[in-house]
């Protein structure tokens, strides 16, 4: 989640030039404390929260398994788990979580060089700074469509098995064409701030002469659930340069092996990994961070901790980019954004 307030990585503390404008900006209101005076203090991965309290065990566990006493690491919220739950938690790593929404988190090697509206600004759990692109709309178009073809296949007096219909129209993807054929769809169940659109209408449209096949039509609703994404992600990575060195990822559009982990693999032209650990969550992810402030080393950084005594011999499946889909992707985001005057106007009009 994000911090209350803005953390400098290099101290792994409150940002004191943002405080200090802070404190400037509200002094003519007369407030009897200074910013600093009122938040909470900064405690990174590994430092002590302190202790469960004999009150806390009675309001935690009636069973009385619980003993009080029991150190608390660092609170987290789902952003600083799921980063430890997936091992990304070094310079240069990120993930991306995909389902009904969609988030990509990278952890930044310096502070990003301007603003970006599109872009929100966290940490890891030891405070280096992670820039995320969250999107409303992932998944739950493409789940709308599988469901119309499991109505299909129920009028014909079939009972498909929804693991076999997902696994078996996602594996039909991959024999579409790189960049679908020329087909357009735009999954916005709700708006899409960072393409800037306030409402969303799911929509499908093509040119008559577009190469109209299953596997095209799968191919482009896959692609799609990442569009608002990879715009957030090229700013990040053409205009503030960042660097990826791997990418993890997490979440139902994986869960078909192989499918989803190339598309991403090609839309953001890095090699991305999916473990099996990687749907755990963020229960996990806090454990380990608790596991972290009891058993680590002196000296031991969170990062080396994850990588050498939690997932070592766990490096889960690899997939790079392909180059033809690369450059299918890119030319499906040409569509994507050229076709958002149509997404507004589907918005904009008096018919829904």
């Amino acid at each position: 989640m994000p911090p209350m307030f803005p953390i400098d990585a290099k101290t792994r503390d409150y940002n004191q030039t943002m405080i200090d404008k802070f404190d400037a900006l509200v002094a003519p209101k007369g407030y009897p404390w200074k910013l600093r005076e009122i938040l909470p203090k900064v405690l990174v991965a590994g430092e002590a929260a302190g202790t469960l309290s004999a009150e806390g065990v009675k309001l935690l566990d009636k069973s009385g398994n619980l003993s009080a006493g029991i150190p608390l690491c660092p609170p987290e919220g789902d952003a600083g788990t799921g980063m430890a739950a997936t091992n990304s938690v070094a310079v240069r790593t990120g993930n991306v979580s995909a389902g009904t929404s969609v988030f990509a988190m990278v952890v930044l090697e310096e502070d990003l060089k301007n603003v970006h509206e599109e872009l929100d600004m966290v940490t890891t759990p030891s405070g280096d700074t992670v820039a995320m692109v969250h999107c409303n709309n992932c998944t739950s178009d493409l789940n709308a469509w599988v469901g119309l073809f499991k109505e299909f296949a129920e009028a014909f007096g079939m009972k498909p098995d929804m693991n076999e219909l997902f696994g078996t129209l996602y594996r039909k993807a991959l024999e579409g064409d790189k960049d679908c054929g020329g087909l357009l769809a735009c999954n916005y169940f709700s708006g899409e701030p960072v393409t800037g659109l306030n409402e969303g209408r799911p929509l499908f449209v093509r040119r008559p002469d577009a190469h109209f096949t299953l596997a095209n039509f799968m191919r482009n609703n896959l692609y799609t659930c990442l569009g608002a994404m990879r715009v957030g992600l090229d700013i990040l990575l053409n205009q503030e340069h960042v660097k990826i060195d791997k990418l993890l990822g997490h979440g139902g559009l994986f869960k078909t092996k192989g499918v989803g982990q190339q598309i991403l693999a090609d839309a953001v032209n890095a090699p991305v990994s999916v473990m099996s650990t990687a749907g755990e969550g963020g229960a996990w992810g806090i454990a380990l961070l608790a596991a972290y402030l009891v058993d680590k080393k002196d000296g031991e950084t969170l990062d080396e901790f994850l990588d050498n005594r939690v997932f070592a011999g766990n490096e889960g499946s690899t997939l790079d980019p392909e180059p033809e889909g690369v450059q299918g992707f890119n030319e499906f985001m040409d569509r994507y954004l050229k076709g958002l005057p149509v997404e507004r106007a589907a918005v904009e009009s008096d018919i829904w």
